[in-house]
């Protein structure tokens, strides 16, 4: 019955006491914190950059020299920022990159072939190199030990890093405990390369139409030097350039024969034609066969296209002639390096009979 309940202090009504104040304790709070501090003014942001005699907090300067660690390891300049860490201030945290996942890198900087196989055929086809990466504790088998041996002789720099640390240099990837460091490619200006194919008594050039695997481009660096070409453009963007993989698949091709990167791949055809070159395009529905390609005594060049679609519809078009390799009806199609290999030695046996 009411009245009778065992519990005590109950509230039995909805409505709240009175309440006693601050005593005027708390009126610093409805103060205005004043302006807002622009970015160069904050010692946490990434933008600040301290005066002569001013020192930086103790953990800024943490992260500069870290970024400045890193930045020489990878053979760049230290950026300016970098990844937020929590603000003194608001406590809040910036975007971060997710473990085992390959941060974006300038485009210039050096490039880490990694793997026992890869390391030792790079190191025997010549590829440029600037620094041996070898893991603490790597177990030695013969191929460990001639990457080391030949590094040795050749004056590269061998550096000794731990698991962890190459784990990081290489992004998460599978390497094996070993890797080298590849300079940027250094391209050739594609003007210069039409006018030295000029001084050729038969002139012949290479292009790439959207071949976006380094392998295949260094296949085809490698049949272009091989079979007397002059040089290998290909466009700028969309397409493979001249990567670790492409320098080792090139079986160090790609140091004796210029390649360049053009913006506009259909322009620079143009530009080719307007020299006197004939520009064939391989195509699998070529009205052309490869045997009774006639203009291969002339100033050629030769374009493939990408490994899935082909010749590109305004490349299509551009080209003078649209050459097929007679293969089986049960062959669908070539790789792009073995069309172009294929087509490089014909238009080499029409040019020597």
């Amino acid at each position: 019955m009411p009245g009778n309940s065992q519990r005590r202090n109950r509230r039995t009504s909805s409505k709240k006491g009175s309440t006693s104040g601050s005593g005027g304790h708390h009126k610093h709070s409805l103060a205005g914190k004043g302006r807002t501090l622009p970015a160069d003014e904050r010692p946490w942001h990434k933008q600040y950059r301290p005066g002569e005699n001013e020192q930086l907090p103790k953990r800024t300067k943490w992260k500069q020299e870290k970024e400045r660690r890193k930045a020489a390891a990878e053979g760049r300049a230290p950026k300016a920022g970098g990844r937020r860490d929590a603000s003194p201030a608001s406590g809040r945290r910036g975007p971060r990159v997710s473990p085992g996942r390959r941060s974006s890198t300038p485009k210039d900087a050096p490039e880490l072939l990694v793997g026992r196989n890869p390391v030792v055929e790079a190191l025997r086809a010549h590829v440029p190199v600037t620094a041996l990466y070898v893991a603490q504790g790597i177990e030695l088998d013969a191929r460990t030990t001639e990457a080391v041996r030949t590094a040795g002789d050749r004056g590269i720099a061998i550096m000794e890093v731990s698991r962890a640390e190459l784990d990081r240099l290489t992004g998460g990837v599978l390497h094996q405990g070993i890797g080298i460091q590849v300079p940027p490619y250094e391209y050739e200006s594609f003007e210069d390369m039409l006018a030295a194919s000029g001084e050729a008594p038969a002139p012949l050039l290479v292009a790439l139409d959207g071949v976006t695997d380094p392998r295949n481009l260094g296949a085809v660096i490698r049949s272009a030097a091989a079979f007397g070409a002059q040089g290998v453009f290909l466009p700028s963007r969309r397409a493979a350039g001249m990567t670790a993989t492409a320098w080792r698949t090139s079986a160090g091709a790609a140091a004796r024969l210029p390649v360049a990167q053009v913006t506009n791949l259909t322009r620079a055809l143009k530009q080719c034609q307007q020299a006197g070159f004939v520009v064939a395009g391989l195509a699998a529905d070529g009205d052309v066969p490869l045997y009774q390609l006639e203009a291969s005594v002339d100033p050629i060049v030769v374009v493939a296209g990408s490994e899935g679609r082909g010749l590109s519809r305004l490349v299509g078009e551009t080209c003078d002639l649209r050459v097929s390799i007679p293969i089986a009806s049960e062959v669908e199609s070539l790789n792009a390096s073995v069309a172009m290999a294929v087509a490089l030695a014909e238009i080499a046996r029409i040019r020597t009979a």
